[in-house]
């Protein structure tokens, strides 16, 4: 009997569309992604990466087609079970919240809201600001933070909860060269222990760079395989608006699309 992968794989979409209140955004989006493996999805601002995050974590409702998560309709599968970084962390500046009790929130989907943590859990929340850097800052408050070091204290948290499955949004938002540099180093330790990632980015080299697969959208899939596949300067065109080919390298220029897409949720 042959096995059926898409009850195993974190992720497996066919046919799907995306999008706000009956709104399509995104149509018939196609992709797989397998375990210790990362898909990013690149494109500009408002082409579709946000939606479909939010669509893959349960937080809007699938439009059409089909998505399922670790074999589950999104929303159904077990909170531990992935790992969600969102752009926006409002809650974290309404109190004057320490960092570490912010990254120890990462173990909360695990241990259940009331359940107590013991010395492993304290372990995992200690490696998690070590890897990205930030033990010194534990007892600092995180409003009193730099924007990258609060963006290095939400990834603390996302890597303290050892999920199967890692969803970021931007994750390298603020970052110095020095942020960027462990988060990579993170990320790709996140895959040598089977946790599997998607990401979204407007940086063509940053995320490719350790994706198996690539996604470029534009309110539509413009291309979707590996990085050597669909990093051409006329798929870059069609996502980006303007491609500028040096000698070794394809450096991209961002130009509006004009798409609006929305951030109600």
């Amino acid at each position: 009997m042959v096995k059926d992968l898409t009850k195993t794989l974190p992720v497996t979409t066919s046919r799907l569309n995306i999008g706000y209140k009956n709104e399509i955004v995104v149509p018939d989006i196609n992709f797989e992604l397998g375990k210790g493996e990362a898909v990013a999805l690149i494109g500009t601002n408002g082409s579709g990466k946000s939606t479909l995050l939010k669509t893959i974590v349960g937080l809007i409702p699938v439009l059409g087609g089909e998505l399922r998560i670790f074999g589950q309709p999104p929303g159904k599968v077990n909170r531990a079970a992935i790992a969600y970084l969102g752009q926006f962390h409002s809650s974290a500046f309404i109190l004057p919240i320490r960092a570490i009790d912010v990254v120890r929130m990462g173990r909360f989907p695990v241990k259940g809201l009331w359940g107590r943590m013991d010395s492993e859990d304290d372990d995992i929340i200690k490696q998690a600001m070590k890897t990205m850097g930030v033990e010194n800052l534990a007892e600092k408050p995180v409003r009193s933070l730099s924007g990258g070091q609060q963006q290095r204290i939400f990834l603390s948290q996302v890597l303290a909860q050892r999920a199967g499955l890692l969803v970021l949004d931007e994750p390298t938002a603020g970052l110095d060269a020095g942020g960027r540099e462990l988060y990579l180093q993170a990320l790709h330790a996140e895959m040598r222990r089977g946790a599997s990632i998607i990401s979204a980015t407007h940086d063509v080299q940053e995320e490719a760079a350790i994706c198996n697969h690539v996604l470029l959208l534009a309110r539509k899939v413009v291309a979707s395989g590996t990085c050597t596949e669909v990093m051409t300067p006329e798929n870059l065109l069609q996502t980006f608006g303007v491609v500028i080919a040096g000698d070794s390298n394809l450096h991209v220029l961002e130009s509006p699309h004009g798409h609006d897409e929305p951030e109600k949720h």
